[in-house]
């Protein structure tokens, strides 16, 4: 099978769509723009014209009312915030319309809208553009809140999103636009609401979901003497219970990653989840690696130390089994205090 990059799954899948439903269209700020948004819009305007790849003012409250009124009219649009953050000025268009039209109308009316925001840390953006927020979306009733990992799930979730009659919180990390991996060239969807088991294990399950997938698969390779399960979320909203509640029942250990803060976030939420379900299968207390309930930095002095990564999830796995941890631990350190690691790795692309 071909390899694509995660961008280009993403373009293939607005292309495919635009070209197989006439109400599907896109909008937003720097959609039409010659780089096209990290390459997943590129190109489109000139193969589809202005009337269905619509740049945008800075005004997201506004055009997030446009996208969500034209949903309900019928039609299928696919919005781009540039940045989750800029998104939290069109709170009000997602919570109080979008996502209660179906139930306010007793499912006789739609709002089938997918929003796209990239999410994530990068090149010293700071607290005001770094932020991730998924748990503030995954707490609203009547969104579906997904976030791949792969440029395979990546395509596959879009196109299911575009065919929901729910709106779709559709969340990118920035860093994953560069890794590749094997798509297929037809249509296809990735079902919503189901997590997917990358490596099967008996002791321990590890749950991660977007980029943090991949700093978990590279946790696997540091405590390779630990047979773990691991869990790429896909979906945050609705969760997969049932594969998380099996899997944990089975391991009696649960390990959840997740890039976000860590009061009221997603790992807590999961943790409960599993507490509720799985109380008597418990070997250990769930264990959440998040961000520190602090504000994201700009510096890279300051945000080595904030961002987990695979050398946290690996002690986590080691000092679960009372297993020796000086040695990755020293690792880590050395690495965190000598360079700068607010940039994607560049051994880790892929494929996934």
């Amino acid at each position: 099978m071909r390899s694509l990059k995660f961008a280009e799954a993403l373009l293939e899948a607005s292309d495919q769509a635009l070209a197989s439903d006439p109400t599907v269209y896109l909008m937003g700020i720097g959609v039409p723009d010659p780089k096209g948004i990290f390459g997943t819009t590129k190109g489109l305007i000139e193969k589809y014209g202005p009337e269905r790849v619509l740049d945008m003012p800075v005004a997201e409250n506004g055009m997030t009312g446009i996208a969500i009124g034209s949903a309900i009219g019928g039609m299928r649009p696919i919005l781009t915030h540039q940045r989750a953050d800029f998104c939290l000025l069109a709170l009000d268009q997602i919570v109080n319309n979008a996502a209660k039209w179906r139930y306010m109308f007793a499912d006789q009316m739609k709002a089938a809208v997918v929003i796209r925001l990239i999410i994530g840390r990068g090149w010293g953006q700071g607290p005001q553009h770094s932020q991730s927020l998924q748990s503030i979306f995954a707490a609203i009733p009547g969104l579906v809140v997904v976030a791949p990992s792969n440029p395979y799930d990546a395509k596959g979730l879009m196109l299911s999103s575009i065919k929901s009659d729910d709106p779709v919180i559709y969340l990118e990390h920035r860093w994953l636009h560069n890794t590749h991996g094997p798509v297929p060239e037809e249509i296809y969807e990735v079902e919503i609401g189901k997590a997917k088991v990358i490596k099967e294990g008996s002791d321990v399950t590890l749950i991660a979901s977007s980029y943090m997938t991949l700093e978990a698969r590279k946790a696997l390779a540091l405590a390779d003497e630990i047979d773990v399960e691991l869990i790429d979320l896909r979906t945050l909203r609705p969760l997969d219970e049932k594969t998380l509640i099996t899997s944990v029942k089975k391991t009696g250990r649960v390990i959840i990653v997740d890039g976000d803060w860590k009061t009221a976030g997603l790992a807590a939420e999961i943790a409960c989840l599993i507490t509720e379900h799985c109380f008597e299968e418990l070997k250990a207390a769930p264990i959440r690696i998040t961000f520190p309930d602090t504000h994201t930095p700009t510096s890279w002095a300051l945000s080595n130390h904030y961002y987990p990564d695979s050398y946290d999830i690996a002690i986590a796995l080691r000092k679960l089994f009372g297993k020796e941890t000086d040695t990755l631990h020293t690792e880590m350190m050395n690495k965190r205090l000598t360079e700068p690691l607010d940039t994607p790795d560049s051994n880790f692309t892929g494929p996934f």
